[in-house]
C-alpha cells in the first residue's frame, strides 16, 4: 500500500468565506447556459416568425431571410453557447483550485454579466465583490 502524495497544485488552507460569491454565480451561469443550449434547436420557427415580422415593420419589401441564414445563425449561437459553457466551467474549477487566472476570468465574466439585466447584473455585482475580497485574492495567488 502506498501513501498518497499531496497535490502541489492544491491551495493550502480552507476555502475563504466569500469564495461562494464567485462559485455560485458561475454555477448559475453554467446552468442557465446549459438550459439555453437545450432549447436552441427549437428556436428556428420563432426566429423565422420574428425576422419576417421585423422585415414587414421596417417596410423593406425586398429583404428576405432564407432558412439557410436562420440555420447559420442557430449554429453560430450553438457554438458560442458551447464556448461560454466551457469557459464558465473551467473558470469555476480554477477558482476552486485557487488559480489566479480563474479569479481574473471570473472578473471578466462578472463585467460581461453586468450587461444582461436584471438577474445577471446582480450576479455580476456579487461576482465582482467576491473577486476583490482580500481572502479570495490571497487564496488565488497561484
Amino acid at each position: 500500500m502506498t501513501v498518497p502524495t499531496p497535490n502541489p497544485a492544491a491551495p493550502s488552507g480552507p476555502l475563504p468565506p466569500r469564495i461562494g460569491f464567485l462559485t455560485v454565480p458561475l454555477m448559475i451561469n453554467l446552468i442557465y447556459s446549459a438550459i439555453t443550449l437545450l432549447f436552441l434547436p427549437f428556436a428556428g420557427p420563432t426566429l423565422t416568425d420574428t425576422t419576417t415580422e421585423m422585415v414587414q415593420q421596417m417596410g423593406i419589401p425586398d429583404l428576405t431571410v432564407t432558412p439557410a441564414q436562420i440555420q447559420a445563425a442557430l449554429w453560430i449561437s450553438f457554438v458560442l453557447t458551447m464556448v461560454q459553457i466551457l469557459w464558465v466551467y473551467y473558470t469555476r474549477r480554477a477558482v476552486l483550485e485557487g488559480r489566479n487566472w480563474g479569479r481574473v476570468s471570473s472578473i471578466v465574466i462578472g463585467v460581461f454579466s453586468l450587461l444582461v439585466p436584471p438577474i445577471f447584473t446582480v450576479l455580476g455585482i456579487v461576482m465582482l465583490i467576491g473577486a476583490f475580497d482580500k481572502q479570495v485574492v490571497a487564496y488565488t495567488r497561484r
